[in-house]
């Protein structure tokens, strides 16, 4: 075969035999041959080796013309045998990169690798479940999607936490999955009902183990607030019945049958069916810590995908979260949640080892709430400064107590005088036991205070509103008292003070409201303030401002009003330590004419 590219006319021969040294190559022999000298035999001429290249594929070229082309058939017998080859290197390739060892070829795919080679699905390939069924246009869209993270891994711009969605479509293909959604509620082989119908309004998955069940239904408090949920739900009755408003949770019978045949432990024989129903033994008798975890969010797990503050922020917002990550985005349960464990113990190899909360529930929550200064009526918040310098419990309960049979092995911290004088030093012994009867006093006279108005307004005609204003005062009275009482007020008692000190001031307004007569309560030392110099100053020498103050430009005897036994609380207000300040209005006039 013969292609000319260019022709070159008799008269351009003719110019080219006027030189000995031009020649016309013809063939493979690349002889010359002039028309001045017909006679003279074809002289080789020597060729430039990328024109020796070409012609060894099938190229040729004439020297004198580098449009001068001629194509030989070895030239297109390479082209088809390359496009052979090319057509089954990519038939290979494209075989091998859906294949599981190719996505391994990625080091940083190792981990997933290993995942899926120990899952229920390792004779599964991964495009099986990454390319959902769908039309080509959609097939070579994942290809598009696979093959820019091979570019992204070449040129070392992928990302370090390879992420990708699986849909439900692939799933739900016909040879997998399908069929289970036809066959209603069914009892799993370790005999926990289940339905995939009201399941599939909750959103989308990747998979779902045990954990995943025991994640969703046995977390404190529910999913989201307010979160709906499907009319199809599995009814919450039955023995040990899930607590109300939480639509999650669910009843032991909701998804455990009871056993058929009675259960032997030891040699006693016990049948379910007979303690449940005829006796009323909830499950909890026996199976008590069957649920460890409380599958909570921290945050140190957000930062694992997330390093925008505004997205740290958004930790609380369970709708926002759930719809973006499970819903939209099909992220696993636990990527943010922690795992809670569930089931049951055989029997007589239960370690006894509960957590306290198990039996008390809100221990020591008045302790709590008026160190941190909160839980009073009609007393603002004053937390204790031990508690703002982050004072634990142990800062103070530093005393070991046993038992005292000398075989349990028990131990409690309590507080005790150590507490005080291993921070404060040796001056403030005796301190606590003084404060200790300092606020029993002020309860005890509030409480005959409180009792006393009560029994003189009860015998009162009262109108409705002033009924109502009476009793309120008095619950609130009543409460705080208690309040003081039960949460062992040493361990904030500037709160205590300020708590006694408000409750007081409402019993005097209600008195005095009423026209009735009650006893004066505000000489006592935790309601007058005096607690502060007996307590403590006296015993570290702490001493009384000096002899004279100014006030508005004037010289005012502050050691004569206190050597006179005026309190402090006439002239000044109190809060935590170390904070008073007088009276607004000042109260000069009540004692002096001008």
């Amino acid at each position: 075969m013969l292609v000319i590219l260019r022709y070159a006319p008799p008269n351009r021969c003719r110019r080219f035999a006027q030189d000995d040294n031009a020649a016309t190559s013809y063939g493979a022999g690349n002889h010359t041959m002039t028309e001045k000298h017909p006679e003279m035999h074809p002289v080789p001429a020597k060729l430039s080796l990328w024109r020796r290249a070409l012609a060894r594929v099938g190229i040729e070229t004439n020297p004198a013309s580098r449009w001068h082309v001629r194509l030989r058939p070895r030239f297109f017998a390479i082209v088809l045998g390359a496009l052979v080859l090319g057509v089954i290197a990519l038939a290979v390739l494209a075989a091998w990169s859906t294949s599981p060892s190719f996505c391994r070829s990625c080091h940083i795919m190792e981990p997933y690798y290993q995942a899926w080679a120990n899952s229920k699905h390792k004779e599964v390939s991964c495009v099986e479940c990454h390319y959902p069924p769908g039309s080509p246009q959609t097939i070579l869209w994942k290809k598009f999607q696979a093959l820019s993270q091979v570019a992204k891994f070449v040129t070392r711009t992928y990302s370090s936490k390879p992420y990708a969605e699986v849909e439900d479509a692939s799933c739900l293909r016909s040879g997998c999955h399908a069929a289970r959604l036809l066959r209603g509620r069914v009892v799993s082989e370790k005999g926990v009902l289940f339905d995939h119908t009201p399941h599939l309004v909750v959103g989308k998955h990747i998979e779902v183990t045990w954990d995943t069940c025991f994640l969703c239904h046995l977390k404190k408090p529910a999913i989201a607030a307010g979160a709906a949920t499907s009319a199809s739900a599995p009814s919450h009755g039955g023995a040990d019945a899930a607590e109300p408003g939480d639509p999650h949770r669910v009843a032991c019978l909701d998804c455990h049958l009871l056993p058929d045949e009675p259960i032997r432990a030891g040699n006693i024989t016990y049948n379910h069916k007979e303690f449940l129903h005829l006796h009323g033994v909830a499950c909890r008798a026996c199976h008590l810590e069957v649920t460890q975890g409380n599958g909570e969010v921290v945050a140190d797990r957000c930062v694992t995908c997330h390093n925008q503050p505004e997205k740290l922020a958004r930790i609380g917002e369970v709708a926002f979260l759930h719809e973006n990550h499970v819903t939209k985005h099909n992220t696993a349960c636990f990527h943010c949640h922690r795992e809670i464990r569930h089931g049951a113990q055989a029997a007589g190899t239960k370690p006894l080892t509960y957590d306290c909360a198990t039996c008390h529930t809100d221990t020591h929550d008045l302790q709590r709430a008026i160190y941190r200064g909160v839980g009073a009526r009609g007393a603002p918040p004053m937390p204790s400064p031990m508690y703002l310098a982050n004072v634990d419990c142990v800062g103070c309960h530093l005393v070991k107590k046993a038992p005292g049979n000398g075989v349990s092995h028990e131990e409690t911290l309590v507080g005790s005088e150590k507490g005080c004088t291993a921070c404060h030093g040796p001056e403030y012994n005796g301190t606590l036991d003084s404060a200790h009867t300092i606020i029993r006093e002020g309860v005890s006279k509030l409480e005959e205070k409180a009792l006393s108005l009560r029994t003189s307004t009860s015998a009162l005609s009262l109108s409705k509103a002033d009924r109502a204003l009476l009793d309120a005062d008095l619950d609130d009275a009543v409460h705080n008292i208690g309040f003081v009482r039960d949460a062992h007020s040493v361990h904030n008692i500037y709160y205590a003070a300020q708590i006694l000190r408000s409750t007081d001031d409402r019993l005097n307004a209600a008195a005095g409201r009423l026209k009735v007569k009650v006893a004066d309560a505000s000489e006592l030392p935790v309601i007058s303030g005096g607690f502060c110099a007996t307590l403590c100053h006296a015993k570290v020498g702490v001493k009384v401002p000096s002899e004279k103050v100014l006030y508005k430009g004037r010289e005012m005897p502050h050691l004569q009003h206190f050597e006179q036994g005026i309190a402090c609380t006439n002239c000044h207000t109190f809060g935590v330590h170390k904070q008073v300040e007088l009276r607004s209005p000042p109260p000069c006039g009540e004692c002096h004419e001008e």
